[in-house]
């Protein structure tokens, strides 16, 4: 997903316009981990990429798209880009203390 949201529609409040906005952008996700991993591949993770443009983004976890959301609605803007690409995850082994 390679999208510019607006932040602003004459028919919602800014507010329900974000939201609108996190809702699309969750489903996107839990549907590509829904898709079915390939042998020797453990879990679909995701390249992220925020920011007000394309060439101006910079790579963010997933975790972050919401408080970056937030962000850009505290800072009164009208909209902002974002990149969410899906990519093969692989578990790794935690050590023991």
């Amino acid at each position: 997903m390679k999208k510019i949201f607006q932040l602003t529609d004459p028919k919602k409040a800014p507010e329900r316009q974000a939201d609108a906005v996190k809702h699309e952008i969750k489903k996107y996700i839990t549907r590509e981990r829904n898709k079915k991993v390939t042998e020797g591949i453990d879990f679909w993770d995701f390249d992220c990429k925020f920011g007000d443009q394309a060439d101006s983004s910079v790579p963010i976890h997933v975790s972050e798209i919401n408080k970056s959301i937030d962000a850009q609605m505290a800072a009164n803007k009208e909209s902002f880009y974002i990149e969410i690409l899906a990519k093969p995850g692989h578990r790794t082994n935690k050590t023991k203390k």
